[in-house]
């Protein structure tokens, strides 16, 4: 019975396999023929992209109509027409804009200034500096100013000296005085020799810078003082003091040294590459860590006409008003000087809108939304982050400031000067 029931069995499984190639080759056939419909209904879709060319992977200007590999055996890509917009123009879809950040500025005509930066000090104005050395030999008696650093005013009374030739040049106009006045009824010429005597003796007095509020208060008083004051010629600050309550001095000898700080100078060094570019008059800001975010406006005042071999620099002095005293001499100060380039507005560009190519250089105009030209132009001096245009571009004309090199490798700006290149 188990060898009557075996080539049952095995026609059956037969059968069922045939069965099931069949259904399986029949399914294949089904699937291959979904999938070739829908390669046929998205190959329209497709097909309504345009391939214009192929450009280099690694961006440089170089184009293919055909597809091909570089020396890297890197596969050129597809620029589509809807990518390239017009000939000579490079778009860029306005989310991919958006992105990237892009921003414009239109070309105009501005004065191009460069700002030339220096570092300086803080020093006395030299033509308001006072020594006090007196004319004459002497003692002093009493000290009035008697610290370095000390304000004084004009006429302030200094110290008290005592001296015997001021004593002398005293007792000699007092008897000349009376003289004069006992002689009254003279002739004139015995007057007049009177006079003269008392007028040299005063001469004397104003010769030793006596002043003339002391000498009238000795012809009022009629008779010699035994000190007189040493007064104060102008307003300012004692810088440096000699001077010592009882000690003797000659005459020259300097005393006191004032200077009246209400202006002072900015000594800056300017490197010698920029000199040229300096001129009296100029205005300059000064800075100082001692009063950080308070620039002070002055202007330069003279230029020195030696150079330092060391430093490779040249001495420019600026002048600044002090009135309240708080530029004080020494303090470290950094100069930024204002340096017109050429004469009057020309017109210029922010210097980031600027790609340099290497042979050329050139910016991207725009010419619509998302629409970019690459223009070569002709600069010329920078300054202050603006430069020259001196050919290519007009006033008006939109330029790519910020994100221009992400477009030039977003949107095949490459491939586009390379187009540029072959229509020239």
């Amino acid at each position: 019975m188990g060898v009557s029931r075996s080539p049952r069995r095995g026609l059956a499984f037969a059968g069922l396999a045939v069965l099931l190639a069949v259904i399986l080759g029949w399914s294949a056939h089904c699937l291959a023929q979904a999938a070739d419909a829908g390669q046929g209904a998205a190959a329209p879709a497709h097909a309504e992209r345009k391939i214009l060319y192929y450009r280099n992977p690694m961006g440089l200007a170089d184009t293919s109509p055909v597809p091909k590999k570089d020396g890297m055996g890197m596969d050129y890509i597809p620029v589509y027409q809807d990518e390239a917009g017009d000939a000579g123009t490079v778009r860029v879809g306005l989310d991919k804009v958006q992105k990237l950040g892009v921003r414009t500025e239109a070309v105009a005509l501005r004065p191009m200034v460069r700002s030339i930066r220096a570092v300086g000090t803080i020093q006395v104005d030299e033509r308001r500096l006072t020594v006090i050395a007196p004319k004459f030999e002497g003692w002093i008696e009493q000290l009035n100013a008697d610290t370095t650093g000390q304000r004084v005013h004009r006429g302030e009374s200094l110290m008290e000296v005592y001296s015997p030739g001021l004593v002398l040049a005293q007792q000699e106009y007092l008897v000349a005085a009376r003289n004069l006045a006992a002689l009254k009824d003279a002739d004139a010429e015995t007057r007049a020799t009177a006079r003269q005597l008392a007028e040299s003796a005063l001469t004397r007095l104003r010769y030793w810078d006596i002043g003339e509020d002391q000498i009238q208060r000795l012809g009022r008083r009629g008779s010699a003082s035994r000190t007189l004051s040493i007064t104060a010629p102008a307003d300012g600050v004692i810088l440096d003091k000699i001077a010592v309550r009882g000690m003797r001095f000659m005459p020259g000898e300097m005393l006191y040294k004032i200077a009246d700080l209400s202006r002072v100078w900015v000594i800056a060094e300017v490197f010698e590459q920029d000199l040229g570019q300096i001129r009296p008059g100029q205005k300059a800001e000064v800075s100082l860590n001692a009063f950080p975010g308070r620039p002070f406006a002055g202007k330069v005042d003279f230029i020195y006409p030696t150079l330092t071999a060391e430093t490779r620099t040249v001495k420019v002095r600026v002048e600044l008003a002090n009135p309240d005293g708080e530029l004080r001499p020494a303090l470290y100060a950094t100069v930024v000087l204002a340096a017109p380039q050429g004469d009057g507005q020309v017109l210029a560009m922010p210097d980031s809108a600027l790609l340099d190519t290497g042979s050329r250089q050139v910016v991207l105009v725009e010419r619509g939304e998302g629409l970019y030209e690459p223009r070569p132009v002709r600069t010329g001096v920078r300054a202050d982050g603006y430069v020259e245009v001196r050919d290519g571009l007009v006033a008006g004309d939109i330029v790519v400031v910020r994100a221009n090199f992400l477009i030039d490798a977003e949107a095949n700006l490459r491939a586009a000067l390379g187009h540029f290149e072959h229509g020239k």
